[in-house]
């Protein structure tokens, strides 16, 4: 008796290629313009909430002890301006494991729908928050659904092109958050004048009232802006008409593997989550405790607090990984080996993604707020030098993603590593006055550290097979988000360290290209291998 033929894969139509794609990159450009946004009107967000609890007239004449106050709430501002930041990437790590679970369980396709109506939904209620705790709380919610888009719209593109468009298609991944980035950096440009003038007029026309008005558009219309970032959650419709499910994971549905995933694993990723939010608490300027009222921990506490949440943290997270393997291989057979083997590739892709993010976040993030503090907020610095880093980041992911076929993965690592510690160390060694220096050595920064979001869509995937991909990845990219939170927890830090020099504090974080440029060498090499089946 003759062996049937091998089932030949079927493949989407063209038309279908380019609608994954387009619905992926307008997820992506969504994201990046939506983290554009808040770097850009969220230190005016904390200070107003801020504000308004201590019940201080921002309009009222300043007297010394007014002007005390004030300069008190802007300190304590700027530490919970890190503290919502490394809320977001915990939620974003979070939300990576959870939807990439659900990429893997449901399809790509449906599960990317969720995640993206998450962040538009949550980002827009942002823009309501009376508290900067709420606020914080609703970003966290908000990145779930973000940290989730990315693995989901990484693995469904990467699965339903070719692999000779793989390089191209991942350095387009990472341009395409940058383009959102550059974008709000734009708008910013024209966004004091349109508050002041056309946007009240706008409102007032569909019957806001002038106190309503004055509230939207007050601190750089940070609660307008907010709201505005409901508009992704048109782009679900789009993904649900029109976008085509991978082949490889329907194919892996067929196979009925895709039923080892239990919810119940999920009680795992809470607890992680649990973990990942106790460097929150550990970090943060000060919490209360029922009967003690405010208290801030020690440095010790601080320290094992760390340890112990990154731990919890990726148990949490890797246990529906581990969960699901143990159920297939009694199934199918197979063992610890393979189990083994893909929690090393997730650790390993953590770390790599770790590096990168903690490069941006911790180091060259910070270098649209330096500038607007050498500048007093003159001359549009801020908004001027965020485009100036996203200019360069939409070249450094596309001229990245190319070389991991020109040089290998690994090498093309080890290469950015060094191109990112020089430039971030340039920018800030070499400038101390807003300038044209200022501005070049900012596009060579976003170019040289934001090049790795074109390397990591291409390399990551490569590491997991078909069934785990979408939470290998998650994992993986999101998990780096965890240890970039504790990064960018510490910056705070390095500035008190250094006397409060911005500067320093970034050129210290960026040393942390260093740990690439070894951590790469224990990685395999991908380069001219198909996907893993």
């Amino acid at each position: 008796m003759t062996e049937p033929a091998p089932k030949l894969a079927r493949q989407p139509s063209t038309f279908g290629l380019w609608m994954a794609l387009t619905a992926a990159l307008l997820g992506w450009m969504f994201d990046g313009a939506e983290m554009g946004l808040f770097s850009m009107v969220g230190n005016a967000a904390v200070e107003n909430l801020l504000l308004n609890a201590a019940d201080i007239d921002p309009a009222a004449v300043e007297t010394d002890e007014l002007l005390a106050q004030k300069t008190e709430v802007k300190k304590v501002a700027g530490r919970w301006f890190g503290i919502i930041i490394a809320t977001f990437l915990v939620g974003a790590a979070t939300g990576g494991v959870v939807f990439g679970w659900l990429g893997d369980r449901i399809g790509r396709v449906r599960a990317m729908s969720l995640s993206v109506l998450v962040y538009a939904l949550f980002t827009g209620v942002c823009g309501l928050s009376r508290t900067v705790e709420e606020l914080a709380v609703l970003r966290f919610i908000a990145s779930l659904g973000m940290g989730g888009e990315w693995a989901l719209g990484v693995a469904l593109v990467m699965e339903v092109w070719p692999n000779k468009s793989r390089a191209f298609m991942a350095g387009l991944i990472g341009a395409a958050a940058n383009v959102g980035y550059l974008v709000v950096g734009v708008v910013g440009l024209g966004l004091d004048a349109l508050l002041k003038d056309q946007i009240p007029g706008w409102l007032g026309g569909i019957g806001l009232s002038t106190e309503t008005i004055a509230t939207l558009t007050a601190y750089k219309g940070w609660r307008l802006m907010m709201m505005m970032g409901t508009t992704p959650a048109l782009l679900t419709f789009l993904i649900r008409l029109f976008v085509p499910e991978s082949q490889k994971w329907e194919d892996e549905n067929a196979t009925g593997s895709t039923s080892h995933w239990a919810t119940s694993d999920l009680l795992g990723v809470l607890i992680g989550g649990i973990g990942a939010a106790t460097l929150i608490v550990a970090w943060a300027p000060s919490f209360s405790l029922p009967g003690v009222g405010a208290f801030v921990l020690p440095l010790p506490l601080k320290l094992l607090a760390t340890v112990l949440g990154v731990t919890v943290a990726y148990f949490g997270y890797t246990f529906p990984v581990k969960q699901y393997l143990s159920r297939a291989f009694r199934v199918s057979g197979g063992g610890a080996a393979e189990t083994k083997k893909t929690l090393r590739l997730m650790v390993l892709g953590a770390l790599l993604s770790g590096v990168a993010l903690l490069g941006t976040w911790g180091s060259t993030q910070w270098a649209p707020k330096w500038a607007g503090e050498i500048t007093n907020n003159e001359f549009q610095s801020r908004e001027w030098t965020q485009i100036a880093l996203a200019a360069g980041a939409c070249l450094g992911t596309i001229v990245a993603a190319l070389m991991g076929d020109w040089f290998g993965r690994r090498a093309a690592y080890f290469m950015l590593c060094v191109l990112a510690l020089a430039s971030a160390e340039f920018l800030y060694y070499f400038n101390s006055q807003y300038d044209t220096l200022f501005l070049v050595s900012s596009f060579m920064a976003g170019a040289c550290t934001a090049s790795f979001y074109g390397w990591l869509p291409l390399y990551l995937p490569e590491l997991f097979s078909t069934r785990v991909r979408a939470t290998g990845q998650g994992f993986a990219f999101n998990f780096g988000r965890i240890l970039a939170a504790v990064g960018a927890l510490q910056t705070g830090v390095l500035m008190d360290a250094f006397g409060g020099s911005l500067p320093k504090a970034g050129m210290m974080m960026s040393m942390i290209y260093v740990v690439g440029m070894v951590a790469i060498w224990f990685a395999p090499e991908t380069r001219g291998k198909p996907l893993p089946e």
